[in-house]
């Protein structure tokens, strides 16, 4: 058995010099015994197993309602139907560094890591398992993970120059190249779906029927917990009576996938918005009045059978997309312009009975606030957000936000908004209880209590105005002040076996319209306008949010277009990226969140290559089942 696959260590070299090392790594000669290869998700099925445990890592069939035969007033219901196979490939994260880690071996026999880690203690953890060592004796220390989209999971090369440090006795730094590190690093799951849509003559849905394949690759990893985000969002946001979700993730020997922005909704999303167009068109009905006509709202059931009591602005965001105003310039000539619309929804934080939470030190010195926690910036403005939470409610506007490492407890990894929820949360609560205790006595001064006084833009101001003093009367009597805070998730619980379940903390939607020129000789598209709504409970900072969705963007068009795991991978350049606009914010608190925000960038990514295909299916009126979409794909006789 083997579970193998291209891109995995099989031998380490450290030398004084990139050229010493380069020549021990040629003189390693390694022999392989050739076995058959499971490149192919549906043939694991039926293949040698790869694994003791065989080639399903999970499989999920999600059964929901039944099946609307008849109206209420007993007549039959005439159905109108329409499949289709969907495909999207495996893609690549391309952070802006590729990976690299320094290893120093410590006097007790342990080891100190220097890492891009997005989620420390789990590193640490697995690293140990890997040198057989009890994880009190890894310490990592994380630099940072800029840019970083859900990837980084791999301990691969952490473990390896941990190995040769403590074998050496001396630090070893490991560095690698573009073409290493992207085949090395977790991808976003390649999927294959099959679909049957069933509607009433008036475009109310009545069935939902998917067949969903995801490649694992060799390792297990995320991939159980992608199946378990991807089944609530297989029917896409919108109220189906009848659901029937066979979802697998199996193993193969392709590389191991891993988290990506979005996990397992960006690939549902492609497929069940291809089929609402379909259905549109089959009906005859206008492709927004259509999802319109079936979006869920607040009060109404995901196909897991979640209530959502939450904020669900499906229509909201549609709408708003919808009716903005559409692109100034005209199409170019001769080219066909295209527009498409695709709707989204991503299940946030941690899922399925996991027991998420966070906590933060806020330490207020003389005026001077610093918070500590475990949480890593890697990019999706956390450091900033920190920042705007303390000058809110302390009204300290720099805040020192110490990067930290295992010495802390954890704080979770930064994916689907857990640090914007939770570790935000926490530093709220610190934040909140020191407010409490400095502001008790000014307020007892003028026979208040403190939640009768604002502190904002550095002053204290009363309710009915009377009172207007500088922030710094709360630090006159009190030195020093330290207070910690935690902040949980909500509680969930496992799908059973008929995928039923409260198992999302919370769910996160956007809309976006896409607008398209298409040269139908050439077959090449130009991406012209992509306009947005989106979700996000609370907007702290317009200028980050407004980054994180433009992110987001740029990898949904690179998904669309220009990254083919089996030609010519190219991530897009910024002569692909199209303007990108917000026709609404839509903030709807999130009851328990910090200040009501959520997590934006997962969310703002689900809809953005189904939207794409979407334009250019209206270009084209091709059928356009796989993504990317390639110059041959669209070229017209």
């Amino acid at each position: 058995m083997s579970c193998g696959s291209r891109g995995r260590r099989v031998a380490a070299v450290a030398a004084e010099t990139l050229q010493a090392a380069q020549a021990g790594a040629d003189a390693v000669v390694v022999g392989y015994a050739p076995l058959d290869v499971a490149s192919d998700p549906e043939h694991a099925f039926a293949g040698a197993p790869l694994h003791p445990d065989g080639n399903v890592l999970r499989h999920i069939a999600l059964r929901h309602g039944r099946p609307v035969r008849v109206r209420r007033d007993g007549t039959p219901v005439e159905e109108v139907v329409v499949e289709g196979l969907y495909e999207v490939p495996a893609q690549y994260q391309a952070n802006p560094a590729t990976d690299a880690a320094l290893a120093l071996p410590s006097p007790d026999g342990g080891v100190e890591l220097h890492v891009a880690s997005p989620y420390p203690h789990s590193d640490r953890d697995q690293v140990a398992e890997c040198l057989g060592l009890p994880a009190g004796m890894v310490r990592l220390m994380p630099t940072g993970a800029g840019g970083c989209s859900g990837t980084r999971e791999d301990v691969g090369l952490t473990a390896v120059v941990g190995l040769l440090a403590l074998r050496t006795g001396r630090p070893v730094k490991a560095v690698l190249g573009r073409e290493e590190s992207r085949v090395a690093g977790g991808h976003r799951h390649a999927a294959r779906m099959k679909y049957t849509h069933r509607a009433d003559r008036d475009g109310r849905l009545l069935a939902v029927e998917a067949q969903i394949i995801l490649d694992g690759g060799a390792y297990a990893g995320v991939s159980p917990e992608v199946i378990g985000r991807l089944v609530g969002c297989a029917a896409g946001p919108y109220m189906v009576p009848h659901a029937a979700v066979d979802a697998w993730a199996v193993r193969t020997n392709n590389p191991p996938a891993g988290a990506m922005r979005g996990p397992g909704a960006v690939q549902v999303c492609f497929a069940y918005e291809a089929q609402m167009d379909k259905l549109a068109y089959a009906l005859g009905m206008d492709p927004v009045e259509l999802r319109l006509r079936n979006a869920l709202s607040t009060g109404t059931m995901l196909t897991t059978g979640q209530i959502l009591d939450g904020p669900v602005p499906v229509g909201t965001a549609l709408r708003a997309v919808a009716e903005a105003a559409p692109p100034a310039a005209p199409p170019a000539p001769g080219t066909l312009r295209g527009v498409g619309y695709a709707v989204g929804l991503m299940p946030l934080l941690g899922i399925e009975g996991a027991d998420e939470s966070s906590t933060a030190t806020v330490r207020l010195d003389r005026g001077v606030v610093t918070v500590t926690c475990a949480a890593v910036e890697v990019g999706q403005g956390f450091v900033t957000l920190v920042r705007q939470i303390v000058d809110e409610v302390l009204g300290v506007p720099d805040a020192i936000v110490l990067q930290a490492g295992t010495a802390l407890p954890t704080a979770g990894s930064p994916g689907v908004g857990r640090h914007t929820w939770l570790t935000a949360g926490a530093v709220e609560q610190a934040a909140r209880e020191i407010r409490e205790r400095l502001l008790a006595p000014v307020a007892a001064r003028y026979g208040m209590t403190a939640r009768l006084l604002d502190v904002r833009g550095g002053r204290i101001r009363s309710y009915d105005g009377l009172i207007d003093l500088s922030v710094d009367v709360m630090y006159e009597d009190t030195a020093t002040v330290t207070t910690a805070g935690a902040c949980r998730a909500p509680a969930t619980e496992p799908l059973d076996d008929a995928g039923q379940g409260n198992a999302y903390p919370a769910v996160a939607f956007s809309a976006c319209r896409v607008v398209v020129d298409l040269d139908p000789d050439l077959g090449t598209i130009r991406v012209v306008d992509v306009t947005g709504a989106y979700d996000a409970g609370r907007v702290l900072d317009p200028a980050q949010a407004r980054v994180r969705v433009e992110s987001s963007v740029a990898m949904g068009v690179g998904l669309a277009l220009t990254e083919d795991p089996e030609t010519d991978w190219t991530p897009p350049g910024t002569w692909d990226l199209p303007p990108v606009r917000i026709a609404a914010w839509i903030e709807e608190p999130q009851p328990g969140a910090p200040f009501g925000a959520k997590g934006l960038a997962d969310a703002a990514i689900v809809p953005v290559p189904a939207a794409v295909a979407a334009a250019v299916r209206d270009a084209t009126g091709f059928e356009l089942p796989r993504l990317p979409l390639r110059p041959r794909d669209v070229v017209l006789d």
